[in-house]
């Protein structure tokens, strides 16, 4: 009889331990399913910043950044109307091979603001990714949307 009762009380205990652990485990679950509350739309507000990063690194230490080229060639023609051209074209050419649909490229400190490449409209943008680097006395200034 006593064999009968510790036999029980054992089955009974496993079976217990084994009703605590599934429980457990269906808490983590509940916990860990991600709530359909928060928005999951991806919005790379970093493209600006990378961008803009790979325009003032230098390929080797030779060479200039292209950020450092266009600011010698405005420098060295003394911010002349066919400099200005130049870079643009130069802008335009760079940063569409980067295949930015919508940006907007300008120099804030020498040329006060002149936009040299855009593309896309620029007016009803609602969420803007800005980065602004300088070289030398030439601000620049990268609008992606």
């Amino acid at each position: 009889m006593l064999d009968q009762k510790g036999s029980f009380y054992l089955i009974e205990s496993i079976l217990a331990v084994f009703i605590l652990l599934i429980a457990v485990l269906v808490i983590n679950t509940v916990i860990s399913i991600p709530s359909p509350d928060y928005s999951y739309d991806v919005h790379d507000f970093k493209s600006a910043q990378d961008t803009m990063e790979v325009l003032s690194r230098k390929i080797n230490f030779t060479d200039q950044s292209f950020l450092g080229e266009i600011s010698t060639v405005l420098k060295d023609n003394k911010n002349s109307k066919k400099s200005v051209r130049e870079v643009s074209d130069i802008c335009k050419i760079k940063l569409d091979s980067y295949k930015l649909t919508n940006y907007k490229f300008c120099e804030n400190n020498k040329l006060k603001g002149k936009v040299l490449a855009s593309s896309g409209n620029f007016n009803n943008v609602h969420e803007v990714s800005v980065a602004s680097r300088s070289y030398g006395e030439y601000s620049y200034t990268l609008y992606v949307w």
